[in-house]
């Protein structure tokens, strides 16, 4: 059951993510409320758990993903991920609630925040959640895909979007070089299993390859929580709304390279090499963040390079893998989250309520505000590490067991210490901005704060508060994830006070030393500027030291080099460009075909004599269409090819494939006509005999470089065909005689979803070249037309008689008089000269017997030739017979429904086809054949795949409406246009 749960919880996010734009729509702010009851819900069945119980016994779930490659759907919840997800759901909800009082409801784009914030919320779940390497890399991509479409809220800014850019680059790249490492690891460990690989043996004699692998995963995990020497993008993504910032950059994603480093105890402990450049790269950025956090005015910006600060103070012990030190380093997370998303949301009270975040311009904000000035001074106060306050308890502890660790841990210690004096400063320097007086500013008007505004932050913020009061069980569940690793020292306790010892002095050090330090801010910011490479040093010295300039040259490297890359392979010209496709790959099989026998030993010339008459015609068409000068004619010649494969396929035994086939070069070869509507009748000629022969060349060693791979392919097969093997478990298991449509549509079920999904793309893609400003026009029926009309008229001086050219194309007179009689419904907005009677009869009887026949193919497909493919390729021709008959009023009475629609429906059904028999207990796609008794008819087998080729039919239909939308009728009315015809 608690299993299930997870799925749940999971899901509810997707789910309310994906109404989230809906509920703002109908509910305004408000709708945050509800949105926040989903991680609230989650927070609150997370509670129900026993944390200390799961030391012992993780909950583990998991549902196979792709079978072939071991990749599950596994989730673990130990004592780690437990207090991670504590955190994401617990203050997800809590910034929901924030969010419904910081944005008003003019906000734009707020629909589309609330889904995104919802989405990541989930995503952060699943990312702390995950066990299978895959499914981490899944969820860690998709917490960067929803931080930077967050970050860039403010779409109209230059500043969110290159924050939003900066973010997304710099965390990919991480993410990308984490994938490598967490193969490389799970294929050293034989398993995808994040927990069956840190317990491998593999570890205990670890050699370069696994050292490399982990400084691929180290490199994800420094860019997520912005480490030396791209901690650059985190203060840049203030830019985002504060929500985003008390959140994201607070208490949730940050932290993923955190809880990454922490996951790796039990392999850092024996790497301790490793342990010794994460504590480098923490020690540097946290005393980068705070030195650079001490020049800020914007108290927005102090706070996000104090967020840089401390996230290198937290990776620098969470590297360390000892037992205390992951004991300290969870309790000082848990402390960084209550403390640092409260001041973040206190930074938005005063930003909405003030107009400023400037702290040169805030004068006596406690007066006025005296609750808020409350709220930020506690959470400052614990960033502080001030007594009693939980941030105290927990920086203590992290001292003492630095301390007590190995010789090189005082180092670290003694450079976590300077750190902390500037945190004081800092913090002291916030308080003092924020709440405090201005000289020579005014003092600042009294605003009205709605209690639900800061009460979300006082939520928060009391747990500074009250943890040190929950000492005890909260060690116990700290201790249930750090016991795995091994102890030094004498161990150490989160207490309120300590023992006395040189961990204490080192607090009460960086204490005192931190309020020198804010006694002597004025001199400290003189000293600062005075040492600032902005003072002294030039452009070229800034661009090398300054890690965002640094940044921005990359990528203005990256850019040139493409620009002069680029052209060497794509000329813009498409025969150059596929001629060197085909030369790479003559380069590259050619050499081992050389190093082959002649031919292989088994080759058969031929299996059946209609084939020594078909390889000629299609070899001559091949040949004709390439001579040819007409592209009309190099169409059709094709077509022939097409054809000729297609008879092929038949001599072979597969007809389903013939009849696809031909149906398939019937509708390419109507669309390329349309097509060439809009191109030059004939090819351009080449004026270099030297190039004729070169391409000449370049396509005959094409041929027969990738007829030899064919053979020489088929010749190697050393298994058995699993053809034969497919036929009984076809209908035993698929419910269908029919072994090419049972196979793809329930055992190949996902390619075929695959490929209908790129149907889709391609017909969005081919509609986005036509409608160039709409996607979606309004269709245009007969009834809807004006008394007069009609399409592809002669001009006025027509030389045909006035009565030939004026006639009334509504149905009901059409029959009064007008000798001009149609037979279908709107052959009469076509112009006489362009009508063709003998067309319009035929298609009159064929069109009905085609859309018959397409539904035949669609029912008959499971066990006879056919399925929802090749029966959507004969209701499309069926359309294209209507529409080249009687043109385009033609077509949207014989489909008056958007392509679009069409395409939506088919899509929906292919996918309600996968997911409903999880709703009756079976997995994705899982196949039922019911049997119904039919009175005369009998037994009638229904295959649950045939729901999912009814959405293969309909794709098919929507792409050729699509086609014949953009390629026929929005050409025709552009040509109309243009000819002034109508």
């Amino acid at each position: 059951m608690d299993g299930d749960c997870v799925y749940t919880m999971l899901l509810a996010h997707l789910v309310a993510a994906l109404a989230g734009p809906v509920l703002v729509r109908l509910m305004g702010r408000n709708a945050f409320f509800v949105l926040a009851a989903v991680p609230a819900a989650s927070t609150v069945w997370l509670a129900t758990l026993d944390p200390v119980a799961l030391a012992h016994s993780p909950l583990d779930v998991s549902v196979p993903w792709i079978p072939a490659f071991g990749i599950e759907l596994a989730f673990r919840l130990d004592p780690l991920s437990w207090v991670m997800a504590m955190i994401a759901t617990g203050i997800g909800a809590i910034v929901l609630m924030y969010c419904a009082r910081y944005f008003q409801d003019t906000e734009p784009g707020l629909g589309r925040f609330a889904g995104v914030l919802t989405a990541f919320a989930g995503a952060m779940i699943g990312l702390v959640l995950s066990d299978d390497v895959m499914v981490l890399y899944t969820f860690w991509e998709l917490t960067t895909v929803f931080s930077y479409l967050l970050i860039g809220h403010y779409q109209d800014r230059q500043a969110s979007r290159r924050a939003a850019m900066n973010a997304l680059i710099s965390t990919t790249a991480g993410g990308l070089a984490m994938l490598v490492g967490l193969l490389m690891i799970g294929a050293e460990a034989g398993s995808l299993r994040m927990s069956q690989i840190l317990v491998s043996p593999m570890w205990v004699d670890a050699g370069p390859y696994l050292v490399i692998a982990v400084l691929l995963i180290l490199a994800g995990a420094m860019t997520k929580s912005a480490l030396v020497p791209t901690h650059f993008w985190l203060p840049g993504a203030m830019a985002a709304p504060t929500p985003v910032s008390a959140y994201l950059h607070a208490a949730a994603m940050v932290k993923g390279g955190v809880y990454l480093i922490l996951r790796f105890g039990p392999a850092l402990t024996h790497l301790e090499a490793i342990s010794i450049v994460i504590a480098v790269f923490g020690a540097a950025t946290m005393l980068l963040g705070g030195w650079r956090a001490l020049r800020q005015t914007d108290i927005k910006l102090l706070l996000a390079y104090g967020t840089v600060s401390q996230l290198g103070f937290l990776s620098a012990v969470a590297g360390l893998a000892t037992h205390d030190a992951l004991l300290a380093g969870l309790a000082m997370l848990i402390a960084h989250a209550v403390f640092k998303a409260p001041l973040f949301m206190v930074v938005g009270i005063i930003d909405k309520k003030f107009g400023t975040r400037d702290l040169r311009v805030l004068s006596g904000v406690w007066k006025v505000a005296p609750v808020v000035a409350l709220i930020g001074t506690i959470s400052a106060a614990s960033m502080a590490a001030v007594p009693p306050l939980f941030g105290f308890v927990a920086k203590e502890a992290l001292f003492t067991a630095l301390w007590e660790g190995a010789p090189w841990h005082r180092l670290l210690l003694a450079a976590l210490v300077a750190g902390s004096i500037l945190t004081v400063a800092y913090s002291w320097r916030f308080v003092h901005g924020a709440f405090g007086a201005a000289p020579g500013a005014p003092a600042v008007d009294a605003p009205r704060i709605p209690v639900l505004f800061w009460l979300p932050p006082a939520v928060v913020a009391v747990f500074s508060v009250a943890f040190p009061l929950l000492l005890g069980p909260l060690e116990k569940v700290l201790r249930g994830f750090s016991a795995q690793l091994p102890e030094t020292g004498q161990g150490i306790h989160l207490v309120v006070i300590p023992h006395l010892g040189v961990p204490l002095l080192a607090s009460v050090v960086a204490l005192g030393l931190g309020v020198v330090l804010c006694l002597l801010a004025r001199p400290f910011a003189v000293l600062q500027k005075q040492v600032s490479p902005q003072t002294w040093a030039g452009e070229e010295v800034l661009d090398r030291i300054d890690a965002e300039r640094g940044f921005r040259r990359l990528m203005r490297s990256i850019d040139a080099a493409s620009v002069a890359v680029t052209p060497l392979f794509q000329r813009g010209s498409l025969p150059y460009t596929l001629g060197t496709m085909l030369l790479v790959l003559i380069a590259l099989v050619a050499p081992i075909a050389i190093s082959q026998s002649p031919l292989p030993d088994n080759l058969v010339l031929f299996h059946h004599p209609v084939e020594l008459i078909m390889l000629p015609v299609a070899a001559l068409a091949a040949l004709g269409a390439a001579r040819s000068r007409r592209r009309l004619r190099a169409v059709f010649l094709i077509s022939v090819t097409g054809y000729a494969v297609a008879v092929l396929f038949l001599v072979a035994g597969a007809p389903d494939v013939a009849t696809t086939q031909v149906l398939v070069e019937t509708a390419m070869t109507v669309v390329l006509v349309l097509v060439l509507r809009r191109l030059p009748t004939h090819f351009s000629r080449r004026p270099l005999r030297i190039g004729a022969w070169g391409r000449w060349a370049i396509a005959i060693s094409t041929a027969v470089v990738l007829c030899g791979a064919a053979l020489y392919a088929a010749d190697a097969r050393y298994l058995d065909p699993l053809g034969p093997g497919l036929i009984e478990t076809a209908y035993t298991i698929g419910g269908g005689h029919n072994v090419v449509n049972v196979a793809l549509v329930d055992a190949r079920v996902w390619d075929t979803m695959g490929e209908i999904s790129v149907l889709l793309v391609v017909a969005t893609g081919v509609a986005s070249l036509i409608f160039v400003t709409r996607r979606e026009q309004s269709i245009s029926r007969v009834r809807d037309l004006d008394l007069r009309t009609s399409i592809w008229r002669r001009r006025a001086d027509s030389a045909l008689p006035q009565n030939a050219l004026d006639f009334d194309a509504r149905p009901d007179d059409v029959a009064g008089g007008n000798r001009w009689r149609t037979w279908l419904s709107a052959g009469l907005t076509l112009a006489p000269e362009r009508r063709m009677v003998i067309l319009e009869v035929t298609t009159r009887i064929a069109f009905p017997l085609m859309m018959m026949f397409s539904l035949y193919l669609l029912m008959a497909g499971h066990n006879l030739p056919g399925g929802g493919f090749a029966g959507g390729l004969v209701a499309g021709l069926a359309l294209a017979l209507r529409y080249l008959a009687g043109g385009r009023y033609e077509l949207s009475e014989a489909a008056p429904v958007q392509a679009g629609f069409v395409l939506g429906s088919g899509m929906a059904i292919a996918v309600a086809a996968g997911v409903l028999p999880v709703l009756f207990g079976g997995t994705v796609f899982a196949t039922a054949t019911p049997i119904v008794h039919v009175p005369l008819l009998g037994e009638l087998h229904f295959p649950s795949a045939l729901l999912f080729d009814t959405g293969v039919y309909l794709v098919v239909v929507g792409v050729l409406l699509d086609f014949l939308r953009s390629l026929g009728s929005q050409i025709d009315q552009q040509q109309e246009m243009e000819s002034d015809v109508r």
